[in-house]
């Protein structure tokens, strides 16, 4: 049968809010039966699971930073999709890159936790690291599957998904060819270059800082004061995507902390021989974790009816009074409300039994175990997913160090505490995180799915075998990279955020504290932002994540404002979006794949770095003008579009 062929590529109004009455139409149209699961298409999807859960842990344990696979893996599928002569793809390359992407997702949740087993010398045995990771990556598809119509149909427009847009943008443009994907291609060369010469070469630095001249160094040492940017092109990119309005919001949240709270501190004598760094690590980032808390709490709160619509149907479907699926078109046909409530069901049972036989020995234990599993996964699911659709980045980590915190406090009141209380927190809080982590990037799978028209119930029930694969990957690499290298200070492998885990909950199993306060001041402002109006999550996620990073977000956003805003012809700054869009995108994809050479090359031991010249103050002169270069360049492409014709 002759398949429909899909447009030539988004409808218009794919990223902007839908006006009352209005429809969005995929690419891929209900009427049409596109070929989406085979045995190519699932195939491609294994491989790239096992492939990206190898390299993205060794490049997570090595720098804490874990690349977002759902780009390179979908740069690969179309690529051997077009050398092999394949035609009419889109709908398979969807599924490729949906299985493939569990990798990344999978691996945040294991190596952020799970590697603090091994620096506590606790015991950290196969199946410990395995199960944890397949019942955390089962947990986040069944938790995020009743919303997904919330997220990308009901909030269509609304939230900006960046990492969604850039993917999708490639599954796209390589299924087109033509003008897009060549512009797309170069954008992609020009990116992943910039980067992969910064980051192998060293000859100019991937970061800048006042530091560079005497009296940013003068205000660093002696006024706390420090501004830092991430040159990546990436993430200059995700900045352009995500907007100025939520990059600002990002942003303010960054410059409280920097700007205030690190020098106001820092002017303290218990904060006077810390550097700004230092101080961001003690002060700033608790604040955001108390504030990323009460943000996910007040939208849970709003989710509210969200929650018990989701809750209800799951509980009619599964006592037999379904709708009919023929009346439900095939673009929004999910997983049943019965079998999600199932699998629930036989998930939390099988956690239960692992709980029990393989770590508590105690049932009254097990039971508190799998109850803090339950609820806060369950709570901050949609926390997840919100950060990924707003910024493209889950705060996992900073919500996992909650759950490690609220894990060992409960625990410890009901005599858990020592090696074996420490154990038990860990491998909540590497189940709990993969959960999250899961959900946050399948909300982008779906997202891509929606925009191109692919059926919602292929992605889901095929997302469980990508979770299984890429846990045994990870949990077999994590051994092997354990018994080459070590983790911790000393080893090649630093595992940040694992060290960080492990630094929290060995005092609180004897008898420490955490910084209660910090956490509280953290809720209350964001109680006050929520209370103004102004966006809690966004602007608590800048106080957690350091300002390096979110300073280019910044950049992008003023870059995105710039081009669609030169004309009074709003055709033409529409038409220029769009090609700033192709051009983030390519930036975001290129230097999402050279992260994965640059693990290759790091994991091969090969070291090309300029010997006396990186890292010196001459390298980051040229780094801000390589950067200004690679801004000008965004900025003169985009507005070179043409006004579209209607």
């Amino acid at each position: 049968m002759e398949q429909p062929k899909p447009t030539q590529s988004l409808p218009e109004n794919a990223y902007r809010e839908l006006k009352p009455g209005e429809r969005y139409t995929p690419i891929m149209p209900d009427s049409a039966t596109p070929a989406e699961v085979t045995p190519y298409s699932v195939t491609m999807g294994l491989l790239m699971a096992i492939l990206f859960s190898a390299a993205a842990a060794y490049l997570g344990l090595r720098i804490g930073q874990v690349f977002e696979a759902a780009i390179p893996i979908a740069i690969i599928a179309v690529g051997v999709g077009n050398v092999m002569g394949k035609k009419n793809m889109l709908g398979q390359n969807v599924i490729i890159q949906s299985i493939g992407a569990s990798s990344g997702v999978i691996v945040a949740g294991a190596i952020f936790t799970l590697p603090a087993l091994y620096i506590l010398g606790l015991e950290a045995a196969f199946y410990k690291i395995f199960l944890s990771s397949l019942f955390g990556g089962i947990l986040g598809i069944v938790l995020l599957v009743p919303f997904r119509k919330y997220f990308v149909k009901e909030m269509h427009g609304k939230y900006p998904f960046p990492e969604a847009t850039a993917t999708t943008e490639v599954l796209v443009s390589g299924e087109k060819g033509g003008n897009q994907a060549k512009l797309l291609a170069i954008a992609g060369l020009v990116g992943g270059l910039y980067n992969f010469i910064a980051g192998t070469f060293g000859l100019w630095t991937e970061q800048i800082s006042t530091r560079m001249t005497a009296w940013g160094t003068l205000c660093a040492n002696k006024f706390k004061v420090l501004l830092e940017v991430n040159t990546n092109a990436a993430i200059l990119g995700l900045g352009y995507i995500i907007g100025l309005k939520y990059s600002a919001i990002i942003t303010a949240g960054s410059f409280l902390v920097w700007l205030l709270v690190v020098p106001l501190v820092g002017s303290t004598p218990s904060g006077a021989g810390l550097s700004p760094e230092e101080l961001f690590q003690a002060f700033g980032r608790p604040l955001g974790i108390g504030g990323i808390a009460m943000a996910g709490l007040i939208g849970i709160i709003r989710q509210g009816g969200i929650i018990r619509q989701a809750l209800g149907l799951a509980v009619s479907e599964f006592a037999g009074k379904k709708k009919a699926e023929a009346k439900v078109e095939r673009t929004q046909r999910d997983i049943s409300m019965r079998l999600i409530l199932t699998t629930l069901i036989a998930t939390l049972t099988a956690t239960f039994f692992f709980f029990q036989f393989g770590m508590l020995h105690n049932w009254g234990q097990t039971v508190v175990a799998l109850l803090i599993v339950f609820a806060i996964a369950f709570l901050f699911t949609t926390v997840a997913a919100n950060a990924i659709a707003i910024v493209g980045s889950n705060p996992v980590s900073g919500m996992t160090l909650m759950t490690l915190i609220l894990a060992s406090l409960v625990l410890v009141s009901v005599g858990l505490t020592g090696t074996s209380g420490m154990t038990a927190a860990l491998i909540i809080g590497g189940v709990v995180c993969t959960a999250l982590s899961t959900a946050g990037g399948f909300i982008t799978d779906l997202k891509i799915g929606y925009w191109i028209g692919t059926t919602p119930r292929k992605q889901e029930a095929w997302k469980f075998l990508g979770v299984f694969v890429s846990a045994a990957t990870v949990a077999g690499v994590m051994m092997i990279l354990n018994k080459t290298y070590g983790f911790g200070e000393g080893s090649l492998l630093v595992a940040p955020q694992a060290n960080a885990m492990a630094a929290v909950i060995q005092p609180l199993m004897q008898g420490g504290s955490a910084p209660w306060l910090l956490y509280f001041c953290g809720a209350v402002f964001a109680l006050v932002l929520t209370a103004i109006g102004v966006p809690a999550l966004p602007f608590a996620l800048g106080m957690f994540i350091p300002l390096q990073l979110n300073l280019p977000l910044l950049v992008g956003g003023l870059v995105a404002w710039f081009v669609s805003t030169r004309s009074k012809d709003q055709a033409l700054n529409k038409a220029r979006t769009n090609q700033g869009t192709l051009i983030a995108s390519g930036f975001i994809a290129g230097g999402a794949l050279m992260g994965v050479v640059s693990a290759i090359l790091n994991f091969a031991g090969i070291d090309w770095q300029i010997a006396g010249w990186h890292g010196s103050n001459a390298a980051t002169w040229l780094a801000l003008a390589m950067y200004i270069a690679l801004i000008a360049y965004f900025i003169l492409h985009s507005l070179r579009a043409k006004r579209e014709e209607e």
